[in-house]
């Protein structure tokens, strides 16, 4: 059996790419993978980051997309880093997530309580094909997905991103007056 999160055009168009019914080994992973709920957050491993999406039923998610990314664009994705505006779509998580391995990822539902599947679903679809502000560090697709289940708008990616640049300071700082130090030693001992 096919999980619907593969979507009704799977088997079609491996037909038509293969000549057989033989399934990549991507489909292969999604068959694996647990079937997501409706209002479920999908998280997609990118190759230098993580794509957000909310799953909505029959196969299909809603997330944020460049106005030119292609589905399954995957690490040409990250090109939507440099754009401030992007499309709220509604596509197949299959389409989404490409050659990308996914997990549903509700990471934060012990800390605040999800909207109702419902609601969660009637805020993504009234947003589809909207074009919305796009900024890396406050309204990225992780945000987005976040407000969409939680009402909160949070990107733990930033946060984390952020936080390792700021220990990555405070490192090269140390290590400059280190040598500030060295220095004078130095020269008080010559």
């Amino acid at each position: 059996m096919v999980p619907a999160a593969l979507g009704p055009r799977l088997m079609k168009s491996e037909r038509r790419r293969n000549g057989s019914l033989l399934l990549p080994l991507t489909a292969l992973f999604l068959v694996l993978q647990p079937e997501p709920k409706p209002g479920d957050l999908i998280e997609i491993f990118r190759p230098f980051y993580r794509h957000w999406a909310i799953y909505v039923g029959d196969g299909y998610v809603i997330h944020l997309a460049p106005p030119s990314e292609i589905p399954g664009a995957g690490a040409a994705s990250i090109m939507s880093a440099l754009t401030d505006k992007a499309i709220v779509k509604k596509e197949l998580l299959y389409d989404v997530a490409g050659r990308d391995k996914y997990q549903v990822n509700n990471k934060h539902d012990a800390k605040y309580p999800p909207l109702p599947p419902s609601k969660i679903i009637q805020r993504a679809e009234e947003l589809v094909g909207q074009e919305v502000l796009y900024k890396l560090t406050s309204e990225n697709c992780e945000h987005f997905v976040n407000e969409l289940r939680y009402g909160i708008p949070r990107s733990d990616q930033v946060r984390d991103a952020v936080m390792v640049a700021g220990i990555a300071g405070v490192g090269l700082a140390a290590m400059g007056l280190i040598g500030i130090m060295f220095s004078r030693n130095k020269r008080q001992q010559q």
